[in-house]
């Protein structure tokens, strides 16, 4: 005569099925991922045939990197009799997302390992203190702060989004030793007091106002994109279409008319201008890879229309400029 029990399994049977040890099948069993079909008179756990197809499925899921929680609710909506499968699809997107993470953060370490090791003794401590202010990967958020303190106040938030999307560089998804060390320093350079009143500021600021300095910047954006066509094209600074809407930028923030007198006079406040050289510089390293032609930035672009300026009007301009 056949018992009730004989389509049943034990724990331990239902471990080597599966190929798991029976501490994992209590686990999940306890945690109420893998239910027991029954007891036997003894009070040992019995399962059917349904829990190793529930227990693979279990291990797949872990073996993707899926929490606990998560295989839960993969399950809870397995059971459902409507799932979508939008648990599944959910819990794998996040698992994606938190893989590209972490070999970003793989990446940077290899080449901030890289950086330290092509270091002369000399230049070691320095760099490691650099690296170590450096979150893994690399953030943006001290250089955007940076650039909302030294942006004019009151500016509308659209302006100077669009500001940052130009003027904030990302990290490099596989950087340099060389990229690694250019970021750190600018997260260094950009870590310090955000400027204020007192700190020297462009002209421009204190004069065009919160809606001027908006239509200022978004001019100056158009003029640093074709600037940079130009200087990718490796010629010299010129008059032509970019300066034109370098110097409209001004005019229309000063709502003033463009001419010679003008241009004279935006050429001298330019060349007065207290400079972010050391940013740009950086900025620069950044964003070009290690053998290629630096890439131009709007510090790089701006010396070059503000150098286009001086040509056609007939200004001396500092020597580093």
């Amino acid at each position: 005569m056949r018992s009730r029990y004989d389509e049943l399994w034990g724990i331990g049977e239902l471990a080597a099925r599966a190929g798991v040890t029976v501490k994992t099948v209590r686990f999940y069993s306890d945690g109420g991922l893998l239910p027991e079909t029954s007891r036997s008179a003894g009070g040992h756990r019995r399962y059917g045939s349904d829990a190793l197809d529930r227990l693979r499925l279990i291990r797949s899921l872990r073996a993707l990197g899926l929490s606990v929680p998560e295989v839960r609710r993969v399950l809870d909506e397995e059971d459902a009799a409507d799932g979508t499968g939008e648990a599944l699809e959910g819990a794998v997107a996040q698992r994606l997302r938190e893989l590209g993470d972490e070999k970003r953060a793989l990446r940077w370490r290899e080449a901030a390992l890289r950086l330290v090791q092509e270091s002369a003794p000399g230049e070691r401590a320095d760099r490691l203190r650099l690296i170590g202010d450096l979150p893994v990967p690399p953030g943006t958020a001290p250089l955007v702060r940076f650039w909302r303190g030294w942006l004019p106040p009151r500016m509308p938030r659209r302006s100077v989004d669009a500001f940052l999307d130009v003027a904030v560089p990302q990290p490099p998804e596989d950087p340099a030793p060389a990229q690694v060390l250019a970021f750190a320093r600018l997260n260094a350079l950009t870590r310090g007091p955000c400027p204020d009143a007192a700190q020297p500021q462009p002209e421009a600021h204190r004069t065009v106002g919160a809606r001027g300095a908006a239509v200022l910047y978004a001019g100056l954006a158009e003029a640093y994109e074709l600037a940079g066509v130009q200087m990718r094209r490796g010629r010299d600074p010129r008059p032509g279409e970019a300066l034109d809407c370098f110097v409209d930028a001004y005019t229309s923030a000063y709502g003033v008319r463009d001419g010679e007198r003008f241009r004279r006079g935006l050429a001298r406040q330019l060349a007065a201008d207290p400079r972010l050289d050391r940013y740009w510089e950086l900025v620069a390293e950044v964003v070009t890879e290690p053998g290629r032609r630096p890439e131009p930035t709007p510090g790089t672009a701006h010396d070059w229309l503000l150098a286009a300026l001086a040509a056609e009007t007939g200004t001396s301009l500092p020597a580093s400029v």
